[in-house]
């Protein structure tokens, strides 16, 4: 018997796997073309030009970190997904959407950096630090929507709380650097860094196995 007209219509919930696939391909892809931007530059000895590449070095390390963190928040989200629909799977490439352009103002800030130019280290680092803000806001919708239309596995988003802190605390942050690189850009790039570092590395959890190591008996 066919429905009435006027009955609601669920969503259709999609099928995750081939979605994660895609976007873990992107991920990658991302993160391998950051390596592009380094090179050494001449004149000066071998080592003079290594050590003179620092600023490359930095902004690789910032931008690498950074889209490490966002793959391992993605891949706690999609991991308790019971399934996705097609508004999230649209959501989803807005955030490898602003992944995929982070490779770009990490080769600016490297070269602004290099040349010790004021005017382009304050536009770069800004473009930079809006980008790298782009990227945790999207990723906190992606959790925001998905808790919202229950995507989850039952009682599988809770397991999320303390990586969603992490990514709010990470916004706050985020917003604050870019305001310091208008007047000290390389400050800025300095708490990109850390930021990055504190999204990355599980405090917590290492802290809770030192003292679990600490405290067997030998």
């Amino acid at each position: 018997m066919p429905a009435e007209p006027d009955t609601p219509r669920r969503p259709r919930v999609l099928d995750k796997g081939r979605m994660e696939g895609f976007s873990d391909g992107v991920f990658g892809f991302a993160a391998t073309l950051l390596v592009l931007d380094l090179a050494v530059r001449p004149p000066g000895t071998p080592l003079e030009q290594v050590l003179r590449g620092w600023p490359g070095y930095l902004a690789y390390l910032v931008s690498f970190l950074t889209i490490g963190a966002a793959w391992l928040l993605h891949t706690a989200m999609t991991d308790r997904l019971s399934g996705t629909d097609q508004l999230f799977l649209r959501l989803n490439l807005l955030l490898l959407l602003a992944v995929v352009f982070l490779p770009f103002p990490t080769g600016l800030i490297a070269d602004a950096l290099r040349d010790d130019d004021m005017n382009s280290e304050r536009v770069y680092v800004t473009m930079y630090g809006l980008t790298l803000l782009t990227i945790s806001l999207l990723g906190s919708g992606l959790d925001a929507y998905a808790r919202r239309e229950h995507l989850y596995a039952v009682k599988a988003g809770e397991e999320l709380r303390s990586p969603r802190r992490k990514s709010l605390r990470g916004v706050i942050a985020y917003a604050i650097a870019i305001l310091i690189g208008l007047a000290l850009p390389i400050l800025a790039v300095a708490i990109y860094f850390g930021i990055a570092v504190y999204l990355v590395v599980p405090f917590r959890e290492a802290a809770r196995v030192l003292r679990r190591r600490h405290s067997t008996p030998q």
